[in-house]
């Protein structure tokens, strides 16, 4: 990430939220069926979120994925919540992902972010190590960040998961979108995979969506490379493809 080179990013502009949902599963699936293909297997990194819900309908569905021989991970979790609370994207991917399989998965990682928190970040790192990850699931915050990677990102870091402060506009937005009650529910920290982890990932689909996106999607395209902006990181990618509905690509030149 040193030479900070940009390449010309694959954006494609859907016709609605529900659209980016079903470009996003079309795109994941064939980026798993081919790991599959190629070697056996296939790693695979899942987002949680509003922006996930259509992608996560579409993809248990999927036809030809032999999910036991997929390897699952997750992005980040809030620290000092257990998996049984609405709010935790463990028992979001659980809900929405895991039980709706139509067969077991090989195997998921899962950040256990109500254990002690650098044991666990030790522990789920040296878990991801080990697993070359062919697809990435991604959306980006109105702050501009991916996973929790709060601005200003670490750009630099080479461990795989670390413990994080979330901003205010992070916990903010979670409030906003019904997960907690009150603000002071919002937890303040949580494990996140790093940035240098994430852009590892041989593929990455990123969403974003709504009018709330569009000024942190275009500082994302067309701005500087910034870790004010850690979704501009994308700009190095060149697996990425970043799908938009027309509100949140209304300001794009």
């Amino acid at each position: 990430m040193e030479s900070m080179t940009k390449v010309r990013m694959n954006v494609e502009i859907c016709e609605s939220k529900a659209a980016t949902g079903l470009r996003a599963s079309a795109l994941g699936a064939e980026a798993i069926r081919k790991a599959i293909d190629d070697r056996g297997s296939a790693n695979v990194i899942m987002a949680t979120g509003i922006s996930q819900f259509d992608m996560l309908n579409d993809l248990v569905t999927a036809p030809g994925i032999d999910w036991s021989k997929v390897t699952g991970f997750h992005l980040d979790e809030y620290a000092g919540i257990p998996g049984t609370h609405p709010a935790s994207f463990r028992l979001y991917l659980k809900e929405r992902f895991l039980d709706k399989l139509p067969r077991p998965i090989g195997a998921f990682h899962f950040i256990e972010g109500d254990r002690e928190l650098e044991t666990e970040r030790r522990r789920i790192s040296d878990i991801i190590t080990k697993h070359p990850i062919d697809l990435c699931f991604l959306g980006i915050g109105e702050n501009g960040h991916v996973a929790f990677n709060e601005p200003p990102a670490d750009f630099q870091t080479e461990e795989p998961y670390i413990i994080v402060h979330l901003d205010d506009v992070s916990r903010k937005q979670q409030l906003d979108q019904g997960w907690f009650a009150s603000m002071d529910e919002v937890p303040a920290l949580a494990i996140s995979m790093s940035v240098r982890q994430l852009m590892k990932s041989r593929n990455l689909i990123c969403t974003a969506t709504g009018p709330r996106k569009t000024a942190v999607v275009k500082s994302t395209v067309e701005g500087p490379i910034t870790p004010n902006v850690p979704a501009s990181i994308l700009q190095e990618h060149p697996g990425v493809t970043l799908l938009l509905d027309p509100e949140s690509a209304k300001l794009l030149g």
